[in-house]
C-alpha cells in the first residue's frame, strides 16, 4: 500500500460535527485498536514532566481523564478542544472534578486553536489528523509549533498505512469503504504523519507503527525547532 496522500471524499465540518455528535460515547469502542497505540503514545510523552497540555480533539475525554487521574504533575492544567458539543460535554463531565485546572471548548471546526504562543509543552491530537483535510493538518501543526515553548512535545496517533500483509489487506478495505461513504469509517483515512512535519520546524524523536487487530497506527513524538 502506497503512503501518498489519500485523495477523494472527506468529511466536510459539519458533516463530521454531525456524525460525532451522534456517535457520542461509543466513540469509545475504538479502544479496541487504539488502546495499545495511545499506551505507547503515553510512554513517549513523559507527560510525568508536563506542565500545560492542548488536547486538539478531546473526544469522550477518557484520554484526558487518564492524564490528569495518573499521569500529570497535581498542578499541571489541560485545556481540550472538539468541534461535537457532545464529545465536548462528555469531557467537561469527565473532568469536573479538576475544576479550574481543565478547560474544555467546543469550536467550529477550523483548525484555529485559541492558546497562546508558547503556552503548553504537550500538544496532544489521537486520531484527529486523520480526519481533517491535507491543508487543515498542515496549518493545525504550524498552531501547534506556536503554542509550544522551545522544550514542548507534539505528541499524535493517528491511522496510517499497512506494514505486513494482514494490516495492507486491512487498510485496503477501509480505503475501499472511505471512497464509498467516509462516515461508514468515521471520517478517517490513513495518512503518514512524518510527512506533514516540516524537518525546519520539527525534529521527529519517536515514530513508530502498532497494527492492533490489523488496523495499523502511527505514533509520532516530535519536538520544535
Amino acid at each position: 500500500m502506497s503512503s501518498a496522500p489519500v485523495t477523494g471524499p472527506l468529511l466536510t465540518r459539519q458533516q463530521a460535527r454531525d456524525f460525532y455528535d451522534r456517535f457520542g460515547r461509543r466513540h469509545n469502542r475504538q479502544s479496541l485498536y487504539e488502546r495499545r497505540p495511545i499506551e505507547r503514545l503515553v510512554e513517549l510523552g513523559n507527560f510525568g514532566a508536563a506542565e500545560a497540555v492542548v488536547e486538539f480533539g478531546c473526544g469522550t475525554g477518557a484520554f484526558a481523564q487518564r492524564l490528569m487521574d495518573k499521569e500529570l504533575p497535581g498542578n499541571a492544567t489541560y485545556a481540550g478542544f472538539d468541534l461535537s458539543a457532545t464529545m465536548a460535554d462528555l469531557t467537561r463531565k469527565r473532568l469536573n472534578p479538576f475544576g479550574a485546572r481543565v478547560s474544555v471548548t467546543r469550536t467550529d471546526g477550523r483548525p484555529r486553536i485559541p492558546v497562546s504562543p508558547d503556552s503548553c509543552d504537550r500538544f496532544v491530537s489521537n486520531y484527529v489528523l486523520d480526519l481533517l483535510p491535507n491543508q487543515d493538518i498542515t496549518r493545525t501543526l504550524e498552531q501547534a509549533w506556536k503554542a509550544l515553548r522551545h522544550d514542548g512535545l507534539l505528541c499524535l496517533t493517528s491511522l496510517t498505512f499497512g506494514t505486513n500483509t494482514l494490516s495492507r489487506l486491512t487498510i485496503a478495505t477501509w480505503l475501499a469503504l472511505h471512497s464509498l461513504r467516509p462516515s461508514l469509517v468515521g471520517g478517517c483515512r490513513p495518512i503518514a504523519l512524518t510527512e506533514y512535519l516540516g524537518p525546519a520546524s520539527w525534529k521527529v524523536l519517536h515514530s513508530t507503527t502498532i497494527a492492533a487487530f490489523g488496523i495499523p497506527s502511527q505514533i509520532l513524538v516530535a519536538r520544535p525547532r
